[in-house]
């Protein structure tokens, strides 16, 4: 298992479930690799060490745990399997990942593995705490597309035993299945939306400056991921919460050059929008001037500043919001930009993570740069 480099990690806020840990078994160019996650974590390495690969599993337990059928979560499934992995007898090629998430109910366990061929399927799940295991599903019959359940009951029968489809994930399942009549029950379901809701509202990022640079049509107002749409979202957010977009408007004069008294869009006559940095004095600069350093920055401090309710997020609708926690996952964190800039946006997400509604998973090449920053989780990957 790497370890984290950084000794002052700052700890999390009890109460919100979080993943606290994100497990590779088998998975792409991964092998018995265990990431432990704090609340602002960096995956450092070269390219080619898996940095984008374990933000892409983080993403597909996400989804997994939302409910999505595994064949959209895994749309090219055998990228994902491990290149020395052979067929066994029948054929099959698979992957496991599962993670582990704490909150009220204490650490929990979910691993789960994948069949790639011959047919995509969740063959195998298991959710466990303190070596207890509260659900396991096994595939039976290769020839019907279910699985054996088995869910700790602690009643009059030990276990409750069900069939499962094989294309989603049981976790997210059981609160459809299980009574929550016996203590046993209960324990299981809360387990389960602690796991849910620890992996939920995930926003995979990855500023994408040539996109940000055009006028684009008013549209929904969520942040999507390659912050193409940035301008709509400014639109929206820059009358929504004034005294946050003074904080934005104070971070992005951090990064950016020159003076900024406010960061806005504009709308042309065309009915597009268009992103502007206020100089002051009646001078204002077209965002799609700025160096893509800028840019960048400029899009992840928005994204650090907002919420599940802007950004293209799914939500535990059910759950209140105080118990749910945006997991940002920002690959190629700090491209283009210079030094000054990567620290500063460093710093921001320490702040920004430290009070407990956000955590943030980027991946860099080297993370030495980050070294002083309070709160950071350096995890150094290797191949």
């Amino acid at each position: 298992m790497p370890p984290p480099a950084s000794p002052g990690i700052a700890e999390d806020r009890p109460g919100r479930p979080r993943v606290t840990e994100l497990r590779l078994s088998a998975f792409a160019g991964h092998r018995r690799a265990g990431l432990p996650l704090g609340p602002l974590t960096l995956l450092a390495g070269p390219s080619g060490h898996g940095k984008s690969t374990a933000l892409r599993a983080y993403e597909a337990l996400a989804r997994l745990g939302a409910g999505i059928p595994v064949g959209e979560v895994f749309p090219d499934p055998l990228a994902c399997v491990p290149e020395r992995a052979r067929p066994d007898a029948q054929r099959r090629r698979g992957f496991r990942i599962g993670c582990t998430t704490d909150g009220p109910e204490g650490p929990i366990r979910l691993d789960v593995a994948v069949q790639a061929e011959p047919t995509l399927r969740i063959v195998g799940e298991r959710l466990s705490v303190d070596g207890l295991v509260l659900l396991e599903t096994a595939l039976r019959d290769p020839g019907r597309r279910q699985v054996q359940a088995a869910w700790h009951t602690a009643g009059q029968s030990p276990v409750t035993r069900a069939p499962l489809p094989d294309d989603r994930l049981g976790t997210a399942l059981l609160p459809l299945r299980v009574a929550g009549k016996t203590d046993g029950q209960r324990r299981v379901l809360a387990a389960a939306e602690q796991t849910v809701v620890a992996l939920r509202s995930v926003f995979a990022c990855d500023p994408r400056p040539g996109r940000m640079r055009t006028p684009v049509p008013t549209g929904s107002g969520r942040l999507l991921g390659g912050c193409d749409n940035l301008a709509d979202v400014l639109w929206r957010t820059q009358a929504e919460c004034a005294k946050r977009h003074t904080q934005f408007v104070t971070a992005v004069r951090a990064g950016c050059g020159g003076p900024v008294t406010d960061v806005l869009a504009e709308p042309l006559t065309d009915r597009t929008l268009r992103a502007l940095l206020d100089r002051g004095d009646g001078i204002r600069t077209d965002c799609g001037r700025l160096g893509d350093g800028e840019l960048r920055y400029l899009a992840l401090a928005l994204v650090l500043f907002t919420g599940p309710g802007v950004l293209e997020v799914d939500p535990a609708g059910e759950v209140p919001a105080a118990m749910q926690t945006l997991t940002v996952l920002a690959d190629n964190l700090d491209r283009a930009m210079d030094p000054g800039q990567r620290t500063e946006l460093l710093r921001l997400a320490a702040r920004m993570c430290d009070r407990g509604h956000i955590r943030l998973v980027g991946a860099v090449s080297d993370a030495s740069w980050a070294a002083g920053v309070d709160g950071v989780t350096v995890v150094h990957l290797k191949p």
